[in-house]
């Protein structure tokens, strides 16, 4: 059975006013009787009329009197209530109303004020989008232009037989190949950076081992390691580590930091790779030897474009690959960061696990 709780709502102010008022008219009522009483003992019926008929209006009179005194605040509270959302609804975003009283016109105003700031937040999340939409084609469109630029230089001299044999023929169009494989990375790490900005954004979820995952992506990495002169020390679990994971995504991350490591590396060097689990996160980590920091905070390279010193900024990389990263992980409630220590860059990743109690319960 349903308790009915009695509570100081708007219809038990109101029911009160109306009460007040009634107990205010009748107290005006025998005032008014006992003194037309004593003037008029003897009074004629046309009189008697006119008197009830004057006494009956002072009595409404004094019943819309007392009603209005007590209802005046609440009136001017739903004035000021109704001029604040007008003011919200001509962008007045974040505009708030002072909560009074804890009746159903509070508990609008409460409401009020939750959706104006909704409103505002959401309007500084499009305004951001918008922000970094417009970064995002100035900044990309110059590493566009320039593979497409010699695309079509060396398409011109083609077209106009500048070349002296086949085999300077070959050069071009190998070279016209490579820049166009280079334009499209470039279109690629473009469309993923969006797709992942979208707040539409989805995982393709499953259930996995991340060490056997990482075991097997350090094991395809090592040869290539071993070419750039790059000694692997690995120091990961043995133990199963579940996690609901988008594997492509997460495969992702691991090989954007891996080629991350070799590209900026000090060669010959050593490259560590740990993996453990403290407590419900699994925690990778991977370290590689620099000349010099990226930055005073090496987190800012986790921001679009950041290419940091000269040897990043020569080497063929979109400025994405660790913004990618860094979304990625966010999608998955982990978390991405950087470190650097005595010539020692390290990247850590730590991603929640698979925990079947918790996701029955």
């Amino acid at each position: 059975m349903k308790t009915i709780k009695f509570r100081n709502t708007l219809t038990v102010n109101l029911l009160l006013m109306i009460v007040i008022s009634i107990f205010g008219t009748y107290a005006v009522m025998i005032i008014i009787s006992k003194i037309d009483t004593l003037n008029n003992p003897n009074g004629s019926i046309l009189q008697a009329g006119l008197l009830l008929s004057f006494w009956f209006s002072v009595v409404i009179l004094t019943f819309v009197v007392i009603f209005t005194l007590l209802v005046r605040n609440k009136i001017l509270y739903l004035g000021h209530i109704s001029e604040t959302v007008q003011h919200i609804a001509n962008g007045k975003l974040g505009l708030t109303i002072d909560i009074k009283g804890k009746d159903e016109l509070s508990q609008l105003a409460g409401n009020i004020n939750y959706m104006s700031k909704e409103l505002e937040n959401k309007f500084i999340h499009e305004r951001q989008l918008e922000k970094v939409k417009n970064e995002l084609i100035t900044n990309i469109s110059h590493d566009l232009r320039t593979p497409l630029t010699s695309i079509i230089g060396y398409l011109n001299l083609i077209k106009s037989g500048q070349y002296n044999n086949g085999d300077q023929l070959q050069e071009y169009f190998e070279t016209i190949y490579l820049k166009s494989q280079r334009l499209n990375y470039l279109l690629d790490e473009l469309f993923e950076f969006t797709r992942l900005s979208s707040p539409d954004a989805v995982l393709n979820l499953n259930k996995v081992d991340l060490e056997s995952l990482l075991q097997q992506i350090v094991g395809e990495y090592i040869p290539i390691f071993e070419k750039e002169q790059l000694h692997v020390q690995t120091s990961i679990t043995e133990e199963d580590i579940p996690a609901l994971i988008d594997v492509e995504k997460i495969v992702r991350v691991y090989e954007n930091l891996f080629v991350n490591a070799i590209k900026y590396s000090i060669k010959p060097s050593n490259i560590k790779i740990s993996f453990c689990l403290k407590g419900n996160t699994a925690v990778f980590q991977v370290s590689n030897k620099v000349e010099n920091p990226p930055a005073e905070d090496v987190n800012k390279m986790f921001e679009r474009f950041f290419r940091g010193d000269e040897a990043r900024m020569d080497a063929q990389g979109t400025g994405l690959g660790l913004s990618i990263s860094k979304k990625i992980i966010e999608l998955h409630n982990g978390d991405i960061r950087a470190g650097y220590k005595d010539d020692w860059i390290s990247f850590i990743v730590e991603l929640p696990i698979y925990n079947e109690q918790l996701q029955n319960s």
